[in-house]
């Protein structure tokens, strides 16, 4: 019997499969939402749920009751950054972290994204430092380096690439349209059933203080994915303008999964 406690901050479209199958390998799970309201559904579902929102004023809610008597803290908060709410991720996590040093957390998964590499970096592995010039991308390499260099905390950063899975697929926004840029990048996505089994890889191997680049190793380009794609769901395939041949596109790859977790993927994009 694991006799761990695991608080998830942010139980949404990832945290609340991962709290799920995280119980059923025998951990105490709790987690926050951003509502009282959504609060109560998940402990009518069993899970110890509090609710926590996280602003660039400071923290309203039960921040110390999640924390407290926790073995391991899991960071999903997202960023806001896609929205241009100007949004400032990196004040947020500043308070978090503020309260996580009151708190008896020192081991920490923080999920980040591969929007804090660049395209002009091309084919990069998490030896290869991120150089980010988007204001998101920014801000999240800020925060992956207010966690690794935070005194007294164990973080291990995880970098998801896009993500699918459930009735999330990218392709429903993009079939019928024409004149797509970038048909020739190579995509970066990963399944949900691969971010829950490589999140719980991490805990089972006690893998912290590392960098995980957390993408399928599976690279088509663009065109030819969402085409292919749209055909299989009887959707009309995206157009995709003339691409310059000159340009160049990241492709997000791992060493560390295999080399630190020994991961094989599991569920194809």
């Amino acid at each position: 019997m694991i006799n761990k406690t695991i608080a998830i901050a942010g139980l949404g479209w990832l945290g609340q499969p991962l709290a799920y199958r995280l119980a059923t390998l025998g951990y105490t799970v709790k987690g926050s939402v951003t509502s009282i309201e959504k609060a109560t559904l998940l402990q009518q579902n069993g899970f110890e749920t509090y609710p926590v929102e996280i602003s660039e004023r400071g923290i309203d809610g039960e921040i110390t009751a999640l924390l407290n008597n926790v073995d391991f803290l899991i960071i999903m908060i997202p960023p806001g950054l896609r929205k241009n709410t100007g949004a400032d991720y990196v004040l947020k996590m500043v308070h978090l972290i503020a309260a996580i040093n009151e708190s008896t957390v020192k081991k920490i998964i923080l999920i980040s994204s591969t929007s804090v590499y660049d395209d002009s970096q091309g084919r990069v592995t998490e030896k290869d430092d991120p150089k980010p010039t988007t204001l998101a991308g920014k801000q999240l390499r800020q925060v992956e380096e207010l966690f690794i260099n935070a005194e007294g905390l164990l973080t291990t950063v995880v970098r998801f690439g896009g993500l699918i899975g459930g009735s999330r697929n990218p392709v429903k926004y993009l079939a019928g349209r024409n004149d797509l840029a970038n048909g020739n990048a190579p995509i970066n996505l990963i399944h949900r059933d691969d971010c829950i089994n490589i999140l719980v890889e991490i805990l089972k191997k006690d893998a912290f203080g590392k960098i995980f680049n957390a993408v399928n190793p599976n690279h088509p380009k663009k065109s030819e994915y969402y085409i292919q794609k749209a055909k299989e769901l009887a959707l009309e395939p995206p157009t995709f303008a003339k691409a310059d041949s000159n340009e160049v596109f990241k492709q997000v790859d791992s060493e560390n999964l295999k080399s630190v977790l020994n991961y094989s993927f599991k569920t194809s994009i």
